[in-house]
């Protein structure tokens, strides 16, 4: 009868082991097993294949479940190392399962067994500029067009660096992976490592005949017109990102981006603070006891508002959802208009209007109230915490 596969003993796992458990375990006797490290060691061969089948089952919940339930023939049939999950895999698949699990862990350096090609995509350079916006453009949102000078595909060969319309070469250096591996004896043993390719620098192709035009790199100085959308609710200081406008890779690589630096242009009548927009309202006396009906500014014109008789210096009254909007996916809503209340002195009267004040001077009722006083102290004591 045969032996009971045992995969949690393979990998050196408890059965209560978490999926990282497993993929850091799987990492450690792959590396240990590896045909590369044990070249003609068909034990060790076998323990790769092994590792690999075991892997393969219990990092599956569903394949993992049914294991633990029925063993071996729950999940592949046979009860033996016949294939992953009844489906038969050559040693291609199994160092496409050793190569996923090492590129999701951050690289394994050298071994070569059957691994994806690794070659290197240029990325053109990022731009920065600065746009000044006004309150109205903020409030809004605004595209703005800017004549941009950086480096574009080149027209001649299209990006590919070559003359006369060929096409880039394999590199016979390392035949078009992008990469080599170098042997070296340690104190491990014989280590293999892995470096970019020292001919194609990573590319995994070359430039036999370089194109006049742009001197083989696929890129050439230019200018182009770069259409950028500002999302309305920016701040001064605010940095958008505008993913792919930047410098063109070379060899029609991955172009850059273009970081675009807020700049607000101040308002004639309205101080920004966060969403809400800050207005002072300078009344005069009469208007402040007698009440009345102003305008005050907005963003895209005025709006009226009353003012109620015996209205006091410093208070605030709000224009709800007239300020700013809030950045997409940084808050919702819109902020409100602030009117501050001033109330003007005069700083020199006439014969008449000092008459009047002088009438006035001892009238009980225009001497604050014991709360009044309370209430602006209140508000006065605010501004300071």
């Amino acid at each position: 009868m045969a032996e009971e596969i045992d995969y949690y003993k393979i990998l050196g796992v408890e059965r209560t082991a978490t999926a990282d458990e497993i993929k850091r375990a799987y990492k450690k006797v792959a590396i240990k097993y590896h045909p590369d490290r044990n070249p003609g060691d068909k034990e060790a061969e076998e323990k790769f294949k092994q590792a690999a089948q075991a892997y393969d089952v219990l990092r599956d919940p569903d394949k993992r479940a049914r294991y633990d339930q029925f063993g071996a023939a729950g999940v592949d049939g046979a009860g033996g190392f016949g294939g992953f999950g009844g489906q038969g895999m050559d040693f291609g698949d199994i160092f496409s399962r050793f190569s996923d699990i090492f590129g999701d862990m951050g690289g394994f350096g050298g071994f070569g067994g059957g691994g994806r090609r690794q070659t290197r995509q240029y990325k053109g350079g990022d731009l920065r500029l600065k746009v000044k916006l006004s309150l109205a453009e903020i409030a809004t949102g605004v595209t703005k067009k800017f004549k941009v000078r950086k480096h574009i595909t080149c027209s001649a060969c299209h990006g590919t660096g070559c003359e006369h319309g060929a096409a880039p070469e394999t590199c016979p250096t390392c035949h078009g992976a992008g990469y080599v591996v170098r042997t070296q004896r340690s104190f491990l043993g014989m280590v293999q490592t892995q470096a970019p390719c020292p001919d194609c620098h990573g590319e995994g192709t070359v430039v036999k005949n370089k194109c006049q035009a742009c001197g083989g790199d696929g890129v050439v100085s230019g200018e182009e017109i770069v259409e950028i959308n500002i999302p309305a609710g920016v701040a001064e200081g605010m940095v958008v990102n505008v993913p792919g406008k930047g410098n063109a890779g070379k060899h029609n690589g991955i172009p850059g981006d273009i970081q675009v630096l807020i700049e607000e242009e101040p308002h004639p009548d309205l101080i920004r603070d966060e969403n809400d927009l800050v207005y002072n309202l300078l009344l005069t006396i009469p208007q402040a006891a007698l009440g009345d009906t102003v305008d005050v500014p907005t963003i895209d014109g005025k709006a009226r508002i009353k003012i109620e008789p015996g209205t006091q210096p410093g208070t605030t009254l709000r224009l709800r959802g007239k300020g700013l909007p809030a950045v997409k996916g940084y808050g919702y809503g819109k902020g409100d208009i602030v009117v501050n209340v001033s109330v003007y002195i005069p700083e020199n009267l006439s014969r008449e209007e000092k008459h009047v004040f002088e009438k006035m001077r001892d009238s009980e009722n225009l001497h604050g109230s014991e709360s009044i006083k309370d209430k602006i102290f209140k508000k006065f004591r605010a501004y300071f915490e």
